[in-house]
């Protein structure tokens, strides 16, 4: 007979790291110890490849492009993972998973600790305000050490890092655990590690781990009085106290136990279930908002407006629906959309609100899903996590009750950095490539598809040339249409650097009625920190603009943005402030000072000392030390700048940001220069000013284009 399980003993989480922490190890050893699989199958090394990456291309290229889902039963917890994957390139499938997650596993690989992708995945974790255990992998690598990775955890992260074990054994050598609470040694018999023998902890042990568990109990008593006085008076503190006080320390993420193991080597993970099912919130642990739509007015609400519509979501299944949608895939039979169910019940068969899309929808069928397989539910309640099947919606789009207008807070999208041009083969295949493009886009909010007005070319953009590289990929397998591919680009952008002030004055007169707006005000570069692209402020009093025209006035702003004078580059960073301006009776619209403020951008922003901006990336190298000396030499003649390097054994680590236009086919020539023994990863940082000298070429570039397209 089927548990049933309260919502309190539900633990939603993700799985995230640095590509080959091992995620996906670790996963699949979860999966055997909690019943749900009874064969380890491995990520690399033949066979039918790891559980959860069921994607062809994820089998071969041994590495997870996107999330995967299973619920599995520990104990008297049940367990909802999403494996995430590590690298750069998909990270909106990081940032989705972790948008809708109760707390997760941050894995570091033992011997590399924290890399350039565990910062983005900590930063992640960081926005959702996503409590996390840490859990060092890889124990048995050369190299490793746990406690060197605990210091990277603090002064790289910033973390309160504790740990709550200690290994025995080092590299090749490493047997085990020493659980700090208890203070027994643990080892892991069996062919897969099942079996956990616990002995008295080794006499050469003994005296680190006293060490190790008084620093232990000490920094968790920093958050409890009683804790503190006990250890002052030298009392034994209970354990129940111990995982109380620890627990409401980790769900305000002010603290991170640190685990301990080899995934691989099947040691290590029953412990990890048995922290998370200890330490990591449920649902009724955390606190989740919506925004109430029937309290917003305006078409664009200001911050201001949105806080005040904000009302909290409770796990609570009596309540009404809400729901969101956060991971869509096309399938054989429709669409599968993976679904939070953060309030109420979803039951089959009923309908309810997209507040998006401003209609009602029907749920025809609800899944459970087990990475590609499924199990049919007749409903799931708050908390759960499941899939809608054939239900037209968008990533990020709410489902909810007709009593209650929510839709929950979006999730952050990073914008592209690369594009490509591609076209069919053969013009037969026309419709199969349109239609692949059509379902990534849907599926991938960070992949975006254009046609090219000048070229009339169809351009996909990504965040890196991989992930480009896999839906081009995609579209040849799953689709079976060749593509040919054109020269990756960069995603320039331009910005002003001062303020510029704006006079215009539109006036058109044609035979009837014409056509008459003035405005007038100042354009400004807003800090290159600022999380929003474009800021306008009406500063009009008096009715020197009619307010009806306003609106009129900042989508005419807005739209310029798309394509700036300088370049023909987005522009961002950009403040508008309009002051005032006259207005004409009769010839006065407001299409008239949409027109208006489109000139009076181009104009402020041509004086305001323009510059185009180039994506920097943030990359890391791992060489051996032999090799250290060509590749600074070469990242250098890439335009690029060392931020730092750590000496790692007899492989260096080198940290810098380079431009992504000199990053091109660097994989190639890396393995060439290394004699295929030293990797990277990269991930966009921020975006600076262009050379002078390459700004002057782009703008050539662009004047002749134009010309070009004026002539024809």
């Amino acid at each position: 007979m089927k548990k049933k399980y309260e919502l309190k003993d539900y633990r939603n989480i993700g799985i995230s790291a640095h590509i080959d922490s091992g995620k996906t190890t670790l996963t699949e050893r979860i999966l055997f110890y909690t019943g749900m699989i009874h064969k380890i199958q491995e990520v690399r090394g033949g066979g039918d490849g790891a559980k959860m990456d069921h994607m062809e291309l994820e089998k071969e290229r041994g590495i997870t492009i996107t999330s995967a889902a299973v619920t599995v039963h520990w104990k008297d917890i049940l367990v909802q993972i999403i494996d995430t994957p590590g690298h750069v390139d998909f990270t909106v499938e990081v940032e989705r998973s972790l948008r809708v997650l109760d707390g997760a596993i941050l894995v570091l690989c033992g011997a590399s600790g924290v890399q350039s992708q565990s910062i983005t995945v900590d930063r992640q974790m960081k926005r959702y305000k996503v409590p996390c255990l840490a859990f060092i992998n890889k124990l048995d690598r050369a190299g490793a050490d746990a406690m060197n990775v605990v210091g990277q955890l603090r002064e790289k992260l910033g973390h309160n890092a504790v740990p709550m074990q200690m290994q025995i054994g080092h590299e090749g050598q490493f047997e085990g655990v020493i659980d700090l609470i208890s203070m027994k040694a643990n080892y892991f018999d069996g062919s897969h590690g099942e079996t956990i023998r616990e002995e008295e902890i080794p006499a050469e042990y003994l005296e680190k781990a006293k060490e190790y568990r008084a620093a232990m109990y000490d920094s968790i008593s920093m958050f409890s009085d009683e804790m503190t006085e006990l250890l002052l008076e030298e009392e034994e503190i209970p354990d129940e106290l111990l995982h109380k006080v620890l627990r409401q320390a980790v769900i305000e993420r002010k603290i991170t136990p640190v685990y301990m193991g080899s995934a691989f080597k099947n040691k290590g993970v029953q412990l990890l279930l048995d922290a998370v099912s200890t330490y990591l919130p449920s649902p009724v642990d955390r606190q989740y908002y919506g925004i109430d739509n029937d309290k917003i007015t305006s078409e664009n609400p200001t911050p201001e407006q949105l806080e005040e519509a904000r009302v909290e979501v409770f796990p609570d299944s009596k309540k009404p629906m809400v729901a969101m949608a956060f991971k869509i895939t096309e399938e054989t039979y429709g669409q599968l959309t993976y679904t939070r169910i953060y309030q109420g019940t979803m039951r089959k068969g009923e309908s309810f609100l997209n507040p998006r899309l401003n209609k009602r929808q029907r749920i025809g069928r609800i899944v459970q899903m087990f990475s590609n397989d499924r199990k049919d539910v007749e409903e799931a309640k708050a908390g759960d996590i499941v899939a809608m099947v054939g239900v037209d919606c968008a990533s990020g789009d709410t489902y909810c009750d007709e009593n209650c207008n929510i839709t929950m807070e979006s999730m952050f999208v990073p914008d592209p950095v690369i594009e490509l041009a591609i076209r069919p083969e053969k013009q037969e295949d026309m419709v199969k490539v349109s239609k692949a493009l059509n379902r990534f886009m849907k599926e991938d909010p960070t992949f975006k598809v254009s046609v090219d007005e000048e070229s009339n070319e169809t351009i996909i953009r990504g965040m890196g040339e991989l992930h480009l590289e896999i839906y081009v990929q995609r579209i040849q397998r799953e689709y079976k249409a060749e593509v040919i591919v054109g020269q990756p680009k960069v995603n320039y952008r331009e910005a002003p650097t001062v303020p510029a002030a704006f006079d215009y004055k539109h006036k058109k007169q044609t035979g009837g009625s014409g056509q008459y707006g003035h405005v007038i005000g100042t354009l400004s570069p807003l800090p290159e920190d600022s999380e929003e692209n474009f800021s306008f402020k009406n500063n009009v009093v008096g009715g020197t603009i009619p307010k009806e025209y306003i609106p009129g006035c900042e989508k005419g702003f807005r739209e310029s943005m798309n394509k700036g004078p300088l370049g023909g580059f987005q522009v961002i960073h950009v403040e508008v402030s309009l002051d005032e301006g006259t207005y004409h009776p009769v010839d006065s619209s407001e299409m008239a000072f949409k027109q208006a403020a489109r000139q009076a951008f181009k104009q402020a922003f041509l004086n305001s000392k323009p510059v185009i901006l180039e994506p920097i990336m943030s990359v890391e190298v791992e060489t051996p030390t032999d090799f250290q000396g060509p590749v600074q030499g070469d990242l250098s003649s890439r335009r690029g700048f060392l931020t730092g390097s750590d000496m790692r054994d007899d492989l260096t680590v080198i940290q810098c940001e380079v431009p992504l236009a000199e990053m091109f086919g660097y994989s190639t020539e890396l393995r060439s220069m290394t004699q295929g023994k030293a990797g990277f990863s990269m991930e966009f940082s921020k975006y600076r000013p262009v050379p002078n000298s390459i700004q002057e070429q782009l703008i050539a570039k662009y004047r002749e284009a134009q010309a070009k397209g004026n002539k024809g």
